[in-house]
């Protein structure tokens, strides 16, 4: 194109203007949106909610820095900053033997040409490097492309944090009725003594989630959440069991305790633990960008699958135990069902693990969507980089499951 090489100086005011202007607009409506947003949450006293909002900001913020500082070194890092050209033929994304096989696709991240993907083209003109088996350590266009992807991934990740949040908290609010049901009871009821016997296995509670199997075949239990997790979910008997267990244990003197406000709080104050990046999953970024060949992004796209799959049977695990804790203590009861939930059901007796895995599990995920469009929208679905289609659909299945039981977790 004959325009790649056109500065400032030689481009028309006026469309340098529109450009600037449709940015600083667009730019300036998403941050009132946000600004908007927080003052709605503080309004209505949602303080957690509202945190959480602010470390997506946060997010946006350090990817929006990247995305400077990639454009700031430029220069530098594409004339001068070199390496040998054998290093720069080492892990390249799509083998040389392939080429022959797709004479149409191009096989390195840095030769996928279009007229929209132009960024400072200027400085593609000539090789600063000075030594003659040299090359720049990335082109002007690899450096475009991370743009692209950093784009694409602050979009997916955010999106995929918002809907976790809406869904989760339309999940919680339909337990709402639950509370109200189980606090009438109680009003009903009095303070009359209860002398009521009942026969434990008589329980809705211990009928769905005891397992007789005994300690010394504790693996039939782990196996018995596992398959539960698909289609186990909780139910009003799973609620009301839980709600008496928390008030008797951990608020006695308060026996009109709300405790779906209580599991709302508690959401919101959990959701601003898992949304944002931290410095461990910029981990996965780099091990995701040094794959250079489609199976390991296969084998990478199982690591969620097997977190998620571990999460949800740890949490069912946790159920079930409370259910054997009663049934095998006890044959009759006076009075109520009460569960004891405790922190030592957890990995290593901390609750903070399950939230640690839920984090890696939603990020991974998105940064495999983020790729895939990544992908897509730069390379074309034909790309080497994609793979093999059986192996690629693979990957799209294990992703929308993924995302589909977060969803049913939270």
């Amino acid at each position: 194109m004959a325009s790649e090489g056109i500065g400032v100086e030689n481009s028309p005011t006026w469309a340098v203007a529109i450009v600037c202007s449709c940015i600083v607009v667009i730019s300036l409506a998403f941050e009132r949106s946000l600004h908007f947003l927080g003052k709605f949450l503080k309004r209505k006293n949602q303080k957690s909610l509202y945190e959480a909002l602010l470390k997506i900001k946060e997010e946006l913020m350090l990817l929006g820095f990247i995305s400077l500082l990639l454009a700031v070194f430029q220069s530098i890092i594409t004339n001068r900053i070199c390496i040998p050209k054998d290093l720069a033929n080492k892990w390249l994304p799509c083998k040389n033997k392939e080429e022959s096989k797709h004479p149409k696709t191009t096989l390195h991240f840095e030769s996928f040409i279009s007229p929209h993907r132009l960024l400072a083209e200027a400085s593609t003109s000539a090789n600063k490097c000075t030594l003659k088996n040299e090359v720049p350590l990335l082109s002007t266009k690899t450096l475009h492309d991370l743009h692209i992807f950093i784009f694409i991934l602050a979009v997916v990740h955010v999106t995929f944090s918002a809907l976790t949040i809406l869904i989760g908290g339309a999940r919680i609010s339909r337990w709402k009725s639950w509370e109200e049901s189980a606090s009438q009871k109680e009003h009903d009821a009095g303070d009359a003594p209860q002398t009521k016997i009942t026969h434990v296995h008589g329980h809705n509670f211990i009928k769905r989630h005891f397992v007789a199997i005994g300690k010394r075949y504790d693996l039939l239990g782990w196996l018995h959440s596992f398959v539960k997790q698909f289609y186990g979910s909780v139910n009003e008997d799973d609620y009301t069991t839980l709600r008496r267990g928390f008030i008797k244990n951990h608020c006695k003197g308060n026996p009109e305790f709300n405790f779906h406000k209580y599991m709302m709080r508690a959401f919101e104050a959990d959701f601003k633990k898992v949304v944002g990046i931290s410095w461990y999953l910029w981990l996965f970024v780099n091990a995701f960008f040094i794959l250079n060949d489609w199976k390991g992004y296969f084998w990478v796209a199982v690591i969620p699958f097997i977190l998620l799959l571990a999460v949800g049977t740890k949490l069912e695990h946790i159920i079930t135990q409370l259910a054997n804790e009663i049934a095998e203590k006890h044959e009759a009861i006076e009075g109520d069902l009460i569960v004891k939930p405790s922190d030592d059901h957890f990995w290593f007796h901390r609750p903070r693990l399950i939230l640690i895995l839920i984090k890696i599990i939603l990020f991974q995920n998105s940064l495999e969507i983020a790729f895939f469009f990544w992908i897509w929208f730069q390379y074309k679905f034909h790309s080497c980089i994609m793979g093999q289609v059986d192996y690629m659909v693979a990957r799209l299945i294990i992703r929308v499951f993924v995302q589909e039981r977060v969803y049913v977790l939270v």
